[in-house]
């Protein structure tokens, strides 16, 4: 693996930058920043781009178009699935199959990836797949905390992650720049499904 990471940390305020009161999405906690490698696809490029070449306590300040992000929202990615597909051990996955859940899924090519649950009816459960924040303007503010050459043991972990230790991908472990984890990168949903990995008749997921 090539030695030319760095790991970055940055504490940050998102907020919706198309909503007229410029509403607040995400932001990390105190004590809790969000870091990341670079060169690895943890994040968005764009992200990545604005902030690597900052130094440790530097200051930033810019927004993501919707086509710099996660794309616009597509009104082709809400499906209606069989009912059928949630059911674990013969019965209905209610656990973890909640509206506003956000839940595992996995198509015929074995492809995995997220939805979220809009409706739930007698025989159909109705899935959004687009991004959460598909359509959004991503404002992001913040500052860097750390920026400095990966260690070999955070390469090593970084090894292990792509190497499937954490769902096939660094970005399945940190964030929304590229996967489930703060939006910097994939902030965590509320009713995440992290218990099964459904399969669907779904298609590829774009």
């Amino acid at each position: 693996m090539e030695q030319n990471k760095n790991m970055i940390a940055v504490a940050y305020e998102l907020h919706d930058a198309a909503a007229a009161d410029n509403s607040l999405i995400e932001k990390t906690e105190e004590g809790r920043p969000f870091v990341f490698l670079t060169s690895c696809g943890m994040v968005l490029d764009d992200f990545e781009k604005a902030i690597a070449p900052l130094a440790k306590g530097e200051s930033f300040d810019f927004t993501l178009a919707p086509d710099r992000a996660y794309g616009e929202y597509v009104d082709e990615r809400v499906v209606d699935l069989d009912k059928q597909l949630f059911f674990v051990d013969g019965k209905f996955d209610s656990d973890h199959i909640q509206v506003g859940s956000v839940v595992p899924l996995q198509n015929d090519n074995g492809d995995r990836f997220m939805g979220s649950v809009v409706e739930i009816g007698d025989d159909k459960v109705t899935i959004d797949l687009n991004h959460p924040l598909a359509g959004k303007s991503l404002h992001f503010t913040g500052s860097v905390l750390e920026n400095r050459p990966a260690t070999d043991e955070e390469l090593q972990q970084l090894q292990q992650m792509m190497n499937g230790g954490c769902g096939g991908g660094c970005d399945d472990c940190q964030g929304c720049g590229g996967g489930e984890g703060h939006c910097g990168g994939h902030h965590e949903e509320k009713g995440h499904g992290k218990g099964h990995c459904h399969g669907g008749h779904c298609g590829r997921h774009q």
